[in-house]
């Protein structure tokens, strides 16, 4: 060390035995959250196991929203189209949420042919096996009866074909940057085309009446 410098005196060793970190619970937490997962699958049985039905919706703002994911739970238009009840969803496993909206056709008729796929695979279990109700499970489907593991009704990612084809001397013969300012210079003018070009027109039929 030169130079009038601070002389250093940490007290790195000032009873360090009451602050230290240890870890050798670690093993035995990890069989405890283990016997904790299985008490509750047998619990929810024969429900599955990853819980409730959710929808797949779009992340928010432009930058995230071509990301897909779960939602919170379905919204009321979709179960309407579905035909299930609100009150009724929740009690066969999907997730219901009444303040979101939907904004695409597409998303919405997607969601509610999930809905649709899952009421074919759901087996309801009557309240008294004796006397099954409409739309409840008889004796044969609930020995068929098994929880589902793993994720339910995941997402299906699918990735779009991209079309190859040769390149042409049209193809060629175009430049990008051209064809992008021409494009952008007739919709910034449209409006005024088209008001020179009524103009012109308005002209033309007062010059026609008038030599009449």
């Amino acid at each position: 060390m030169k130079h009038n410098n601070v002389i250093p005196n940490n007290h790195f060793r000032k009873e360090w035995q009451l602050r230290v970190r240890t870890w050798f619970e670690q093993p035995m937490r990890k069989r405890r959250r283990r016997s904790a997962r299985v008490l509750k699958y047998a619990k929810s049985a024969p429900r599955p196991i990853d819980g409730l039905l959710r929808p797949i919706v779009r992340c928010p703002t432009n930058k995230y929203n071509m990301h897909v994911r779960l939602g919170r739970g379905f919204s009321l238009e979709e179960l309407k189209e579905a035909g299930i009840a609100v009150r009724y969803a929740p009690t066969i496993g999907i997730a219901v949420d009444p303040r979101r909206k939907n904004r695409s056709l597409d998303a919405m008729q997607d969601n509610v042919q999930r809905l649709k796929e899952f009421k074919t695979k759901l087996i309801v279990f009557p309240k008294n096996p004796a006397k099954p109700k409409e739309g409840e499970a008889k004796k044969e489907e609930l020995a068929m009866a098994a929880q589902l593991e793993g994720k339910l009704m995941p997402i299906q990612k699918t990735t779009a074909e991209i079309e190859v084809r040769p390149i042409t001397n049209d193809d060629r013969a175009k430049t990008a940057y051209r064809s992008l300012r021409i494009e952008k210079s007739n919709k910034k003018l449209e409006g005024i085309r088209k008001k020179r070009a009524a103009e012109k027109a308005a002209e033309k039929a007062d010059k026609s009446a008038a030599k009449k």
